[in-house]
């Protein structure tokens, strides 16, 4: 029992021991947990309790495993919590390498408690906007992050939220900071602004124009020396050498719907040797087309001419010395109407002729006024748009010519009626090919009984075709009933046409070609009349203002009747303007 009860004393006491260090240690982390703090909370007391818990937290674990050479272990550094804050032993390397910067860098002016106090999480409202400044700073603090520890650059999990909104002013960069302003040393001079690329002119020598209120008007002079072989057309050709000089207008308004369009001419031809020849032709024409709405347009036209009276004239009269003046004035009014694909057209239209006195190479006068007359006529148009590029039409004509003269000087009655009948067909391929074409029958009677009725076929065509680009092709043609002063004649039928064709050669080079005919029958006679012309022309621009020109024009007529055949031809060579 005596050695038993030693043994037992010792378990005893060991056992005594063990429970009081228990205890002891129970009651000093008791103590350190709730321990009440004396004096004011401030941010240094919650700092020392931090590093007095992290010095605590030193000691060694018998879990961490440890070098067999090594003497007294080297305790490692475990917060006790995530985001604690290293203490300043471990702060030492990286201020001593701040002042081997500073040593380095005397001049530099970095701050290292500003630092310091930036690796820890901000707490206070003025800390949060400072750090979001420090975010929202340049290049000019990367250096000054990339020292601190790496602790204090990540944030843990259990750190506080941070109020990254800015309490004060934040100056930001400006707009143009991320662009590269500067200048390649290789770049090109710039051009000056005369040189810039501009759309090419597609007829470089078209006119111009001028602007005269809301029109587009287009002037034109030409002057020249003309040489003819025959300068009065007579069957017995006398040449002369011509100064000739023709003004033309022309204007077209620009209005948005309506069109008007406005054409002048002037010619002055006078020799300069050979036959005596003084002519001064001019004429005037205008056209308005109006949109009234409601599917109704309105067609208006006027024209003057005045200019001696045509070579081949049906009226001769014998020992003339010159050719007599002539006058027309001509005027139309029309109204169309589309209903659906209907086409409706009612037009009314007056032509008034005088005819000037003649004067004799015996230097008696002879007077013309029993010529003079007007012609009033109304014509109804009917057609149906098969498509938008063809309508087929029929048209009916109604008149009446009156004689200023009741009765002419060989006292007949030539007043008379007029009556048409034609059926056609209307073209519109836009700029290829453009008008109407058509065939009838016309007849005119007279008042006097004496005088047989004129009656014919009829053909009307007015085209306009552009098969190539630069390249224009007109074709004209009309049917005229013709008056007589002869004794028992009634008059004459007069077929005329006129083929032009125009070419741009070269943008600065234009050429034309041109080829007329005209038959005339005469009723109530065996007679007739071929008439036939032709002309070629170039006109080279220096400039779009002025350029050379020169035509070369050919006539002649043939007759079945006497003293009424001649032959004419012509140069021209001269300079043409225009704006």
């Amino acid at each position: 029992m005596s050695g038993v009860r030693p043994a037992a004393n010792r378990v005893l006491l060991h056992a005594l021991f063990l429970a009081a260090g228990t205890a002891a240690s129970i009651g000093a982390a008791w103590a350190q947990e709730t321990s009440p703090l004396r004096g004011a909370v401030t941010e240094d007391n919650i700092n020392n309790e931090l590093l007095g818990r992290q010095q605590l937290a030193q000691r060694p674990s018998p879990l961490d495993p440890q070098p067999a050479e090594a003497g007294i272990p080297t305790p490692r550094y475990q917060p006790v919590s995530p985001g604690a804050v290293p203490d300043e032993q471990q702060r030492q390397p990286a201020r001593a390498q701040r002042s081997l910067f500073r040593e380095e860098n005397p001049d530099d002016t970095f701050d290292e408690d500003a630092t310091q106090e930036q690796a820890r999480p901000p707490t206070t409202a003025r800390q949060r906007a400072e750090a979001a400044r420090q975010r929202a700073a340049p290049a000019r603090n990367v250096a000054a992050t990339a020292e601190e520890p790496a602790e204090a650059r990540q944030p843990t999990e259990r750190a506080e939220p941070v109020d990254e909104t800015p309490t004060g002013t934040v100056r930001t960069g400006r707009i143009d900071d991320d662009l590269d302003l500067r200048v390649d040393p290789r770049a090109e001079r710039a051009a000056a602004i005369e040189t810039l690329a501009r759309q090419a002119d597609d007829d470089p020598y078209a006119p111009l124009g001028l602007r005269l209120g809301s029109f587009i008007v287009t002037p034109t002079v030409e002057s020249g020396i003309t040489w003819t072989s025959n300068a009065n057309y007579e069957p017995q050709p006398q040449s002369a050498v011509l100064s000739e000089t023709t003004l033309r207008l022309n204007a077209v308004s620009d209005w948005s719907s309506n069109l008007a369009t406005f054409n002048a001419f002037g010619t002055f031809r006078k020799s300069i040797s050979g036959a005596e020849l003084d002519e001064k032709p001019a004429g005037i024409d205008g056209t308005l087309q109006l949109d009234l709405g409601n599917e109704y347009q309105a067609l208006a036209a006027l024209g003057y001419v005045i200019a001696p009276e045509s070579a081949s004239s049906p009226v001769t009269i014998e020992g003339t010395a010159e050719r007599p003046i002539r006058q027309t004035l001509a005027g139309s009014l029309g109204v169309e109407k589309d209903i659906g694909k209907f086409r409706f057209g009612l037009t009314g239209a007056a032509e008034r002729d005088w005819y000037g006195d003649a004067q004799l190479s015996t230097g008696e006068v002879l007077s013309q006024q029993d010529r003079n007359s007007t012609l009033g006529t109304l014509a109804l148009r009917g057609g149906y748009e098969i498509s938008p590029a063809v309508t087929p039409f029929v048209e009916a004509q109604v008149g009446r010519r009156i004689y200023e003269q009741r009765v002419d000087d060989a006292g007949y009655e030539r007043s008379g009626n007029l009556l048409g009948l034609r059926a056609g067909v209307e073209i519109d391929l836009g700029e290829k090919l453009s008008g109407e074409v058509s065939a009838g029958w016309i007849e005119e009677t007279f008042d006097d009984p004496r005088l047989a009725p004129i009656s014919a076929p009829s053909v009307s065509a007015e085209l306009a075709w552009s098969p190539l680009r630069g390249t224009t092709v007109g074709l004209i043609g009309e049917t005229t009933v013709e008056g007589a002063t002869t004794p028992g004649e009634s008059g004459s039928v007069l077929y005329a046409g006129r083929l032009n064709l125009e070419r741009q050669m070269r943008s600065n080079l234009t050429g034309n070609l041109a080829f007329g005919l005209g038959y005339r029958d005469y009723t109530g006679i065996d007679g007739d009349d071929v008439i036939f012309s032709a002309e070629t022309g170039l006109t080279y621009w220096f400039n779009r203002y002025a350029g050379l020109t020169g035509r070369l024009r050919h006539e002649q007529q043939t007759s079945s009747l006497p003293d009424r055949d001649y032959q004419v031809n012509s140069v021209f060579v001269g300079l043409r303007m225009q704006r």
